[in-house]
């Protein structure tokens, strides 16, 4: 002040990175750059470069893993939220993880967990392996209904009293993958069982709808059970038949209760070239809502690998809240430009209102 001759030094407001020249927004920026629209550093430090900003590319990969341990708490918290559902879906796929001192690289996993109902929550837990060990650690003693695919790692779950649901986008894509004049039979059927399905949930008070459910699903187990032998023992129609049969009890169980899925595609890596193509005459097309594990599919190959275990771990948290923030509906760089800003001064007891759920 000149009138007075003293100096006033303001404090610097709390930071996510003490004494970093990056504010809230450019570390929002970097980070749905990198784990939403899929631009890895090296692309991302080009165009810094393209207006003027010279970044390396060091210094935005210490800012990611910054970043990457302040989110935690939140991802963390967002997985106790998620084993708060009954239902939930369940899928993984691999991704590349740097082996240091060989000069290649590894494969290591992320599984991927949706919420079956309610509130709309992905969580992502990044494993070394594909074992079902990782599954049973992640779910700990939560005990509901599992939609998976026919994976063997999760069947010690369903063991232990785990619930399990089977996925009919999968039985579908058998048949359509079977050159056979059976299966258009079967797509119909199965397109008819959707339809049922559709209808019960659209009003679950009438029990006429319920009882039709019932019916064109277990037409539908009379029919596979009638042309089990007509089938060649290791066709593509086979294989079809005795995957639905193998599966009958997970598949059926849609009608026990209204809030079961019917198929795994929220949380599929792969929708599958039976839901991507124009349905045939009479078929159903499944559920077109968006994938959780899809965008990790497009991403990774432009990652191409994480670089430690525990940079996967810390991705894994990242992409998380930005799974569950765009199937909240929420934007995700508005939003983590808003927790950036918050959560240096957020205690533990608020960190709900932090979360992007709605």
């Amino acid at each position: 002040c000149r009138v007075c001759e003293t100096i006033a030094a303001e404090p610097v407001a709390p930071a996510v990175i003490d004494r970093g020249m990056a504010g809230p927004s450019v570390l929002a920026q970097l980070t749905i750059a990198k784990y939403v629209d899929h631009l890895p550093l090296y692309r991302q430090e080009a165009i810094f470069q393209r207006h003027g900003i010279e970044l390396s590319r060091t210094t935005l990969s210490e800012w990611i893993g910054r970043i990457g341990v302040a989110l935690e708490p939140l991802a963390h918290r967002l997985r106790e939220r998620l084993l708060l559902h009954r239902i939930l879906h369940a899928d993984e796929t691999p991704v590349q993880q740097l082996d240091p001192g060989s000069g290649k690289t590894q494969r290591a996993y992320l599984f991927a967990y949706r919420s079956g109902e309610g509130e709309p929550i992905v969580v992502f837990d990044y494993c070394q392996s594909r074992a079902g060990a990782h599954a049973r650690s992640f779910l700990g003693h939560w005990r509901g209904a599992l939609m998976v695919d026919d994976f063997a790692g999760y069947k010690a779950l369903f063991d232990a009293g785990i619930t399990e649901l089977a996925c009919w986008a999968h039985a579908r894509r058998k048949f359509v993958e079977a050159p056979h004049p059976l299966a258009d039979q079967a797509i119909v059927q199965i397109a008819s069982i959707y339809a049922a399905w559709n209808q019960w949930r659209e009003d679950r008070t009438q029990t006429e709808l319920h009882a039709h459910l019932r019916r064109v699903i277990d037409a539908f187990h009379i029919w596979l059970t009638m042309h089990q032998s007509k089938a060649l023992g290791h066709s593509a129609m086979s294989k079809a038949i005795h995957y639905s049969l193998r599966r009958w009890p997970a598949l059926a169980r849609i009608a026990d209760d209204d809030a079961y899925p019917i198929d795994n595609n929220p949380i599929e890596k792969i929708v599958g070239n039976d839901l991507s193509r124009q349905p045939r005459k009479g078929e159903a097309q499944g559920c077109a809502e968006q994938n959780a594990i899809r965008p990790i599919v497009l991403g990774r190959k432009t990652w191409l690998f994480s670089g430690s275990a525990v940079a996967g771990q810390r991705a894994a948290s990242i992409m998380s809240l930005a799974a569950t923030a765009k199937a909240n509906g929420i934007e995700p760089h508005a939003w983590l430009t808003d927790v950036l800003t918050q959560l240096p001064t957020t205690k533990n007891r608020d960190i709900d209102s932090l979360l992007p759920i709605r």
